[in-house]
């Protein structure tokens, strides 16, 4: 049989097998028991438990890669200690996670420092994609032409045995542990989707009982690999009022696009004409984890949201670090006049995509930031007296005492050679013993070494730098 002949035969078993079924993933999401009576509050939602310094960390997508590079990273902050002899990790009060990021992300938010103890050998050592069935078969190739190759809940299912063990939302919301947020990407809307209490309070659901590995399968959906995970819409069943914010936005031809766009989308879960939510690796729109924290203050209505007052008066250092693992230039087709070949293309163009919309919305965060920090210093430059009696602060208290720093940790941060060998480990979820411990090793002498990281030090007044962080000092 001559070899299109053979293809022609393969393709067509394939399709016998594929049949005319369509890959989805069956929605999961209960709805809310007290649907009439949900309310939206965006206050408060970082628990600094009395702290002064905020440290946020936002963890980029990048399969095993990403998950191992900002475990080197949480690392990084549990081996600096203040000279109260407190490491920094426990200052760590918010963590936004994208697909490979998201899965550090959840897992330290549920056990905290213990994490430390197994997540190696329960997820970065292991093959995570042991449970899932190859594309470049004639079936793979039907089954990602009917929506994904692999049905989202093999590797929820994966994830959920070997990690997360039956773990919901209401467990991941820990006190003494950070704040976690997962993003997932809403192909529909073309917006970023938030597993928190406001988007699901949209939907009508109820967040705290949704399982923490579905959430995160969701936030590494990558497309055609596997199908998009699914939610559904109780809008009909919901009465109470959407936030101020969110009609606002919608009527407003000058809104943020982002807050406008997010706005719109829950409009529509509300109003019935999207009742079912397909979702897919949130990178693919949001590839750093900050939309939720821009959308928290583009959408404020007091000036220290998402704090409350007390945390706002008391707040004096907030570090925000951004950690990027994602992929840097590939293959040498830019060194001819021909290429790149179709696969390429696809890859190039997607990279393309991913990276320049990740570079804008850094460079829109920080302005953020710095408008925040702005706001604050406002507000508690204007507290009376009273007002400052009441929040219990001292007649010599400093209301101008806030500095805010925005950073970034990738690889090239670590010199040319080092970077051009971590850029070559492959963003799949199962890597070699060696490539982990590289990964690991990076994070935390990226974060050693980064500048934005050594003045947010410096500002914290000598107390920071034991002898291990001091001795890291560029």
């Amino acid at each position: 049989m001559s070899q299109p002949l053979q293809v022609a035969g393969l393709v067509l078993c394939a399709a016998t097998l594929g049949g005319c079924a369509t890959i989805y993933n069956a929605p999961i999401n209960l709805p809310l028991a007290n649907a009439d009576t949900a309310t939206f509050d965006a206050t408060g939602v970082i628990p600094t438990n009395g702290d002064d310094v905020l440290v946020g960390l936002t963890f980029s997508g990048g399969g095993t890669r990403a998950a191992a590079f900002s475990y080197g990273v949480l690392q990084g902050f549990d081996h600096t200690s203040t000279a109260r002899g407190v490491p920094l990790l426990d200052s760590v009060h918010y963590i936004s996670g994208v697909s490979g990021g998201a899965i550090t992300a959840a897992y330290f938010g549920l056990k905290g420092r213990a994490a430390f103890a197994d997540y190696p050998e329960r997820f970065l050592l292991r093959n995570a994609e042991e449970a899932l069935d190859t594309p470049l078969t004639p079936v793979g190739i039907i089954r990602a032409y009917q929506g994904g190759t692999n049905e989202a809940h093999q590797f929820t299912q994966w994830l959920d045995q070997n990690l997360f063990q039956g773990a919901t939302f209401k467990q991941l919301d820990t006190p003494g542990h950070p704040h976690i947020l997962i993003n997932a990407s809403d192909i529909y809307n073309r917006t970023p989707f938030v597993f928190n209490e406001t988007t699901f309070k949209a939907i009508c659901s109820d967040l705290n009982s949704y399982p923490v590995a579905n959430a995160v399968a969701a936030s590494a959906t990558m497309p055609l690999i596997f199908a998009p995970m699914v939610l559904t819409s109780y809008a009909d069943r919901c009465r109470s009022a959407l936030p101020k914010w969110v009609t606002q936005a919608q009527n407003d031809p000058a809104a943020p696009p982002l807050l406008k766009a997010s706005a719109e989308a829950i409009v529509r879960y509300r109003n019935g004409s999207v009742p079912y939510i397909k979702l897919l690796d949130g990178g693919v729109v949001d590839f750093y984890g900050l939309a939720g924290f821009t959308i928290s203050r583009l959408s404020a209505e007091t000036a220290y949201q998402p704090l409350t007052s007390r945390q706002a008066v008391r707040i004096r250092r907030v570090l925000f670090m951004v950690v990027d693992a994602g992929r840097g230039p590939s293959g040498d087709w830019a060194r001819s006049v021909e290429g790149p070949a179709a696969p390429e293309l696809l890859m190039a163009a997607a990279d393309t995509s991913t990276d320049s919309s990740a570079r804008l919305s850094f460079t829109a965060f920080d302005g953020i930031i710095a408008e925040w920090r702005e706001s604050l210093v406002r507000w508690r430059c204007g507290l009376s007296r009273s007002e400052r009696q009441a929040y219990g602060l001292a007649d010599k208290w400093d209301c101008r005492d806030l500095k805010f720093f925005v950073g970034r940790l990738d690889f090239d941060q670590l010199g040319a050679q080092r970077s051009a060998d971590l850029n070559s480990i492959p963003t799949r979820f199962k890597l070699s013993p060696q490539h982990v411990e590289t990964l690991i090793s990076a994070g935390q002498d990226a974060l050693r070494a980064n500048p934005t990281f050594h003045a947010f030090l410096r500002s914290l007044d000598g107390r920071a730098l034991t002898a291990a962080s001091a001795a890291a000092k560029p």
